[in-house]
C-alpha cells in the first residue's frame, strides 16, 4: 500500500511538472510570436498545413457555429494573383491561408457579425501554431475593405456567401524579428474603467 502511495505521489508530481512546463511553453509561444514578412523558398509540408488548419478549427465560436471556411493556397501563380501587387510577401511565401466567414453557417440577425470574432480567433490560433512549428507568418487584413474583399474573392473564386476576413501569409522565415513587449499597464482597468 505504501509503495502504491509513493508511486501515486511520483506520478502526480510528474503530471504537475509536465502541466507547468506545457503552460510555460504556451505562454512563451504567445509572448515570442512575431510577424514575419520574409521567407525562404522552402515548401510547407502537407502535415504542417493540416496542423495549421486543425489549430484554426480548434478556436472557440459563438454557439459553436464554426462559421468559417479556409482556403489554403500553395500555387505560386495563385499566390501572386492573391497579392494583387500589394507586396512581395505573398509572392515569396510558400503558403497563404485565406480565412473566410461562411454566411450560411453564421448566426442569424445581429448575431451574424460574430463570424468576425470567430474567424479572428481561428486566425490567432493559426498564427500561434505556425510559430510553434518554427514557421513564420503574418496576418494581412482583408475585411471590411471592399476592394480587398473583391480582389481576394476573385483570386480564390469565393461564392457570395463566403467572405474573406484575412490572408495569413506563411512560410519558413528568412528573418527573425525580435518580439515586441506590448505590455502597457495604462491600458488596463480593474473592476471599473479608470481604476488602477
Amino acid at each position: 500500500m505504501k509503495k502504491l502511495f509513493v508511486l501515486f505521489l511520483v506520478l502526480s508530481a510528474s503530471a504537475l511538472t509536465l502541466s507547468a512546463q506545457t503552460e510555460n511553453e504556451a505562454i512563451k509561444n504567445i509572448m515570442t510570436r512575431t510577424s514575419v514578412r520574409q521567407f525562404t523558398d522552402q515548401a510547407v509540408s502537407k502535415a504542417d498545413i493540416e496542423t495549421l488548419l486543425r489549430a484554426g478549427m480548434a478556436a472557440p465560436t459563438a454557439v459553436n457555429k464554426q462559421p468559417w471556411h479556409f482556403v489554403a493556397v500553395t500555387d505560386k501563380a495563385k499566390l501572386k494573383e492573391l497579392s494583387g501587387g500589394r507586396g512581395r510577401m505573398l509572392e515569396q511565401c510558400a503558403l497563404a491561408i485565406v480565412v473566410c466567414g461562411d454566411m450560411t453557417k453564421a448566426l442569424p440577425g445581429k448575431g451574424q457579425a460574430y463570424w468576425i470574432q470567430d474567424c479572428s480567433a481561428a486566425t490567432e490560433n493559426i498564427l500561434l501554431a505556425a510559430h510553434a512549428l518554427g514557421l513564420g507568418a503574418v496576418w494581412t487584413g482583408v475585411y471590411p475593405m471592399d476592394e480587398r474583399v473583391a480582389a481576394v474573392s476573385s483570386a480564390v473564386k469565393l461564392p457570395e456567401t463566403i467572405v474573406p476576413l484575412c490572408v495569413i501569409v506563411i512560410g519558413h522565415p528568412a528573418e527573425q524579428p525580435a518580439p515586441k513587449d506590448k505590455w502597457k499597464p495604462e491600458n488596463v482597468s480593474y473592476n471599473e474603467f479608470g481604476n488602477k
